[in-house]
């Protein structure tokens, strides 16, 4: 797949104007080139379908390039812009498999996962552009590490310095999802507010929070059947039990506080299938060479505790590929994760996850099923 032609054009604009600031203010350290690349190793297997049969078991190589440059105005303003590789339609997942359909060794795809402008004026911070999501989180099981909202975000900072809350923070914002070309409420959107404080020397952290989506596709990339409204509160902490080893615990609770009873488009099953939670231990870290972390999670996710095609799509092999969409569905599943990682530097580690997982409410005839495991080899500069 070739670069689409607005994206030359971009960067060809870009590009010369970073070039020359470079120059410029290389002492100062203004501009900043950064970027990663992981290779991966995927097995599936023991995967079933809803009608009972099973999914072939699948072996994958696969890669994903990143590369991002980042500007600083003055101590105020900065910008920011990152391309990625990854298929345009699956804002999931920016890997590639090798010789995965790129016809005989062709172009690959890529595009713009970020474009912001961001702003800090003491205890304020916000942007608007294309960025990373903005909220405080522990996984990627609400809400994707791949998937940039585009909008507007607004957060401030408060040191307190009390015995019983050190920071306070308080973050906001809108994220339109896709415009229709007429008023903003009638686009499909999300807005947040999220509190998050600290406690016991930044070791306990508390971060609630309330999510409002806006006429949200039942299926993505526009082959929707019908429109509905989330409204998801979320209780989330993390704490670090012991500082060596690092051992910390973390903790999500979501709960959809809309009523979808007289929804006829969404079947009886699932009208109430609205909370879901997630529970990890971790004991380690990554940071320095020679460094060891292991990780076990939990989840239990209700059909519509979060949006299916926003969430991971690391755990199974569950997609809209039937209906017309690449994009991942998962929610309404319960499983478990183990990750063990080993760094062999600063920027560069090696990562083995396990997953399994089990479908909470069958679709058809049976309950979807999925066995995983992933080699990751990353590295950045």
């Amino acid at each position: 797949m070739l670069i689409k032609r607005p994206i030359i054009y971009l960067l060809l604009f870009i590009f010369p104007i970073l070039i020359h600031a470079q120059n410029v203010h290389t002492k100062t350290k203004k501009l900043i080139f950064a970027g990663d690349f992981r290779f991966r190793v995927e097995q599936d297997w023991d995967s079933r379908k809803s009608d009972g049969s099973y999914r072939d078991d699948r072996t994958r190589l696969r890669y994903r390039a990143r590369f991002g440059v980042y500007y600083s105005y003055n101590t105020h303003i900065s910008f920011g812009a990152r391309i990625r590789t990854g298929d345009p339609k699956k804002q999931q997942d920016p890997q590639l498999t090798l010789g995965d359909g790129f016809k005989e060794f062709g172009t690959l795809p890529i595009g713009f996962e970020r474009a912001y402008a961001q702003f800090k004026f003491n205890w304020f911070t916000g942007w608007v552009g294309k960025n990373t999501y903005p909220f405080e989180k522990s996984n990627e099981l609400f809400w994707s590490d791949n998937v940039f909202p585009e909008g507007v975000t607004l957060s401030g900072k408060f040191n307190l310095d009390n015995n019983l809350v050190e920071t306070l923070q308080v973050t906001t914002g809108h994220f339109i999802i896709k415009a229709n070309g007429r008023s903003l409420n009638t686009d499909s959107y999300f807005e947040g507010i999220q509190l998050v404080t600290t406690h016991w020397d930044n070791r306990l952290k508390f971060f609630p929070a309330f999510y409002y989506f806006k006429n949200i596709a039942n299926i993505p990339d526009g082959n929707e059947t019908f429109t509905m409204d989330y409204a998801i509160t979320h209780l989330g902490t993390k704490v670090e039990i012991v500082q060596k080893p690092k051992i910390t615990v973390a903790f999500d609770y979501y709960k959809n506080l809309k009523n979808y009873s007289s929804n006829d488009s969404i079947a009886a099953p699932f009208k109430n299938q609205k909370q879901g939670f997630v529970a990890g231990t971790s004991l380690g870290q990554l940071k320095a060479k020679g460094d060891w972390k292991f990780l076990v999670t939990y989840t239990h996710l209700e059909r519509f505790a979060a949006i299916d095609f926003m969430a991971q799509n690391d755990w199974a092999r569950w997609d809209y590929g039937s209906q017309g969409s690449p994009d991942g569905r998962l929610t309404n599943f319960k499983g478990f994760e183990v990750m063990t990682g080993y760094a062999f530097g600063k920027n560069m580690n090696l990562k083995m996850r396990f997953f399994s997982v089990n479908q909470l409410i069958a679709f058809g005839s049976n309950k979807e099923t999925g066995n995983r495991i992933r080699l990751d080899f990353n590295i950045k500069f």
